[in-house]
């Protein structure tokens, strides 16, 4: 079991923060999803998870080739913990990446990552593409209730 003083540490790493922050907004998230809306080297990300499972906050549930990572709030002491940090963290910064995050979102398909990494520039167009089909299928009169 992980010391309480550890786990304190690690959050005061801002990069760590911006990781639970994003995993507060949403479960299951595949690290393609995180770099993009943390805008954070790969290697850096994983470091930071890897500490952050260590310390029993997160861990990763694999689907094929894909790896879901989410808050363990199994335990009481890390869902107070996740309460509380949902509600500290507030400022700019981590709205900014639940902004990002919510557009990286949109290229799921079945609520599963489909798209992997890529350049900023083709995930930008693919989310402008999918905002443009999802405005063109609202506007068109659909019964669809996922539009």
């Amino acid at each position: 079991m992980p010391q309480k003083a550890d786990i304190f540490k690690a959050l005061g790493d801002v990069d760590r923060l911006r990781i639970i922050n994003l995993l507060l907004l949403k479960d299951f998230l595949c690290v393609c999803e995180m770099v993009h809306a943390l805008k954070i080297p790969q290697y850096r990300l994983s470091k930071h998870l890897m500490l952050l499972k260590s310390l029993e906050l997160v861990d990763v549930k694999k689907d094929g080739k894909w790896g879901y990572h989410y808050l363990i709030k199994e335990s009481q002491t890390n869902r107070s913990l996740f309460e509380f940090l949902n509600k500290y963290l507030n400022d700019d910064t981590f709205q900014k990446d639940r902004n990002a995050l919510g557009l990286r979102l949109l290229l799921r398909e079945g609520e599963k990552c489909v798209i992997g990494f890529a350049p900023e520039k083709e995930i930008k167009q693919l989310i402008r593409r999918k905002k443009k089909s999802h405005r063109g299928i609202a506007g068109s009169g659909s019964d669809n209730p996922s539009c």
